[in-house]
């Protein structure tokens, strides 16, 4: 396809993602299946087009003076990658696969800087019915914020410590992939492969230094949290929400395979992968939970447990860099229920604490109303737990890991946040419970 016909193209699924409010990863497929003559490097473009006009969504569409996927596009080309509007007029013509030309009222709105006089959220872009939710959290700095969450990101991987070094696993896969791997200065165990969008992601889970078991994908943000959880060799741990068992893999690292790992997940279909994960990553300390009908397969567990990991279930706010549509379809009602299975999971969890053990409260939101309101809200009612301060938490990483964290990570009243603009990780959310009694 030339250039031109996948502009098109890209418009076309944006339409499709709009008028049926659907992920974009649907109809991006059903538009593949549709077009079998479009190639692989033809389908990336599209998708690149596609996801970064949803990164944009507001801003594009608010530059070019509309809120269809033609606008979204045409204001992408102008605003975010930077073309005058004669080179974006060039970009969309000359061929009869090609979008309409610029209509007058088009051309105009593109020549204009509209963006200076916009709305915070529309220049953020994020919904406008949660400016007032992320206006608490960010303030004054919630445009940045909120840009940088906008953006792209890396592909972050851990080195796994139960069967390599960082400096071995990052020269095995400089030789297989023929390039670097940046080390970000916040983990000794983070390998991080910058943007490369001329060449792709690449496909890390058919490298030998991934199926030999020597790394896991996994955001340095989910590291992060995952250490700052402060599992040690020896203890009793449940990771109550484990889904396909990333932070099970990385606690269990931490632990050296010795202690006592229980992984459980309420739906058994999340649990699934982490069989297969645990054998690869040479994993011998985890005992999979997995759930039965009318069982409670955790009943032997109760008031036994060192540390009791949650990673709650949440609207996923801090994820938008990798999954820009959802911030499109997440509805106030959606907030709500999150709520209550945040309310209802940390209710389970503290079942599960022994006097002075620990439950770990982790999310991948930047909400107050997910992150903060949530252990506010579990520590009014349950007074035997005590919040252990997040400088202590950070201290005690900062020891363990030989490196300082500095202002990459804010030290709220109840927990840690940690943000793209802050970390440069995923926005993420954790705070450390003790209990007394």
């Amino acid at each position: 396809m030339i250039p031109v016909a996948r502009i098109s193209a890209a418009i076309e699924v944006l339409d499709d993602i709009i008028g049926r409010r659907r992920p974009a990863a649907d109809a991006l497929k059903d538009w593949g299946l549709s077009h079998r003559f479009a190639g692989s490097k033809d389908r990336r473009a599209i998708g690149d087009l596609v996801f970064d006009a949803l990164r944009h969504k507001s801003s594009s569409g608010f530059a070019a003076g509309g809120e269809d996927g033609r606008a979204m596009v045409l204001g992408l080309l102008r605003l975010h990658r930077g073309l005058s509007v004669a080179e974006v007029e060039a970009r969309i013509a000359g061929d009869r696969f090609a979008p309409a030309p610029l209509s007058a009222e088009e051309r105009a709105a593109l020549s204009e800087d509209r963006i200076a006089s916009a709305p915070q959220w529309v220049q953020g872009d994020y919904p406008e019915w949660l400016a007032p939710n992320l206006s608490r959290v960010f303030g004054d700095s919630v445009v940045e914020e909120m840009q940088a969450l906008a953006e792209s990101a890396p592909l972050d991987l851990r080195v796994n410590t139960l069967k390599a070094e960082p400096d071995h696993a990052a020269r095995e896969l400089a030789s297989e992939l023929g390039r670097q791997a940046e080390r970000p200065a916040l983990s000794p165990l983070c390998l991080r492969l910058p943007l490369e969008p001329e060449r792709g992601e690449p496909h890390i889970a058919s490298t030998e230094t991934f199926l030999r078991g020597h790394i896991e994908i996994q955001d340095l943000g989910s590291q992060l949290a995952s250490e700052f959880a402060g599992a040690r060799a020896g203890m009793q741990v449940l990771d109550l929400c484990a889904g396909g068992g990333g932070k099970t893999l990385a606690l269990a690292a931490a632990m050296g395979n010795h202690g006592q790992i229980f992984a459980h997940d309420s739906d058994r279909r999340r649990l699934a992968p982490i069989h297969d994960r645990l054998a690869r990553a040479g994993v011998r300390n985890v005992q999979v939970r997995t759930p039965r009908p009318a069982t409670d397969v955790l009943d032997d567990l109760e008031h036994r447990m060192d540390l009791v990991l949650v990673d709650a279930p949440c609207t996923g706010t801090g994820t938008w860099r990798r999954n820009p549509d959802a911030k499109w379809r997440i509805r106030p009602s959606s907030l709500a229920d999150r709520n209550r299975d945040q309310d209802l999971v940390l209710e389970t969890a503290a079942r599960y604490v022994k006097t002075s053990g620990r439950l770990v409260y982790i999310t991948c939101s930047v909400l107050e109303e997910e992150n903060s309101d949530r252990v506010s809200a579990f520590l009014a009612a349950h007074s035997g737990f005590e919040p252990v301060p997040p400088g202590e938490i950070v201290d005690a990483f900062e020891r363990e890991a030989m490196i300082t964290v500095g202002a990459a990570v804010r030290r709220l009243d109840l927990g840690l946040m940690m943000t793209p603009r802050m970390s440069g990780t995923d926005g993420f959310f954790v705070s450390v419970l003790k209990r007394r009694v």
